[in-house]
């Protein structure tokens, strides 16, 4: 049984930063992470 997928919700939570927030969204790694096609590797893995 795998963890249920989290949604943005977008609301900001008093004590706890964003990730998008602490981390530089221009990086190299977090550009690519959003090209890989994550479902399908989700799909392949499980």
């Amino acid at each position: 049984m795998r963890p249920k997928k989290h949604k943005t919700t977008g609301s900001n939570d008093l004590f706890r930063a964003r990730l998008d927030q602490i981390i530089n969204m221009k990086h190299e790694l977090v550009l690519l992470a959003g090209k890989v096609d994550w479902d399908w590797i989700d799909g392949e893995i499980a």
